[in-house]
């Protein structure tokens, strides 16, 4: 039984789980004259939304009061066939970002606002699995609400998808798409030669690179303990590990920050193999 402890407005009431955990439940009119401490009907309810924090389940409390249901039933399937399509752990913030970015861009694109993507070009090559869910989230949109969303947005939800894969926030996520797209440019430059796209030493090397650029802007690190290694690298793979110290300048000019020993390693490997052909 879930006893209703807050009405949102007609679909979406907050009960509290078997765990005592709150939660809110989503369904056609299950607010609808209902009394705090009253049971909610149990055949009205479509969807249970359990977030991981009260902080996050107040924030999406707010937003429920103030989109249109068909807008978040829509948001909702989404992300509920992104998460089956991807088989992967997202953040539960999505529910907030994604359907409030959506929201708005059916209210810009109902008011012939447009909002380009800069970063579309570097989305398409660099997220291509999500970019392809972006796609397909715009042709829902278009299908169940009738509003065609352009191109550039399939470049924003899948920033969003990959946000709630790698445990980030959408600015962070735009900064380590363009520190992708340089450190690319540094290598293109340093070994003087175009990098095989499809070869899957660059598809590895992309998901270094997404990983890298989180602990980077998250201030975390690898753990710098096997020098050993370290050093066995260096000496055998030296062209590489001079490319790895010219990108290390570039995160201390840009970012502050330095790479730790077991980062340039890392990089270093990965650059032998992306260049090895």
């Amino acid at each position: 039984m879930y006893e209703i402890k807050k009405i949102i407005n007609n679909n979406f009431v907050c009960s509290v789980n078997v765990k005592g955990d709150e939660v809110i439940l989503r369904g056609s009119g299950i607010g609808f004259q209902k009394k705090l401490g009253e049971a909610a009907d149990e055949n009205r309810i479509e969807k249970i939304y359990s977030m991981s924090s009260q902080t996050t389940l107040n924030k999406l409390q707010s937003l429920l009061d103030n989109i249109p249901l068909e807008q978040v039933e829509v948001c909702t399937e989404i992300i509920e066939e992104i998460k089956k399509m991807l088989n992967k752990k997202l953040n539960d913030n999505i529910y907030i970002t994604l359907t409030d970015h959506l929201s708005f861009a059916i209210e810009r694109q109902r008011l012939k606002l447009e909002y380009k993507n800069a970063l579309l070009w570097e989305i398409k090559k660099f997220y291509q699995e999500e970019y392809k869910l972006g796609l397909y989230a715009i042709n829902i949109v278009h299908d169940k609400l009738g509003v065609k969303l352009p191109e550039d947005e399939a470049g924003f939800i899948a920033l969003h998808i990959v946000n709630a894969e790698l445990d980030t926030n959408i600015s962070d996520m735009m900064k380590i798409t363009r520190l992708i797209q340089d450190i690319l440019e540094i290598t293109r430059n340093y070994y003087q030669i175009e990098l095989d796209q499809e070869s899957l030493h660059y598809e590895r090397f992309i998901t270094h690179l997404k990983y890298f650029g989180q602990r980077l802007f998250n201030n975390k690190s690898v753990a710098d303990d096997d020098f050993v290694l370290q050093k066995m690298i260096k000496t055998n793979y030296n062209k590489d590990y001079q490319c790895a110290e010219i990108i290390n300048d570039y995160v201390k000019e840009n970012f502050h920050r330095e790479l730790t020993g077991e980062e340039r390693m890392f990089l270093t490997i990965h650059l032998k193999r992306i260049t090895m052909n």
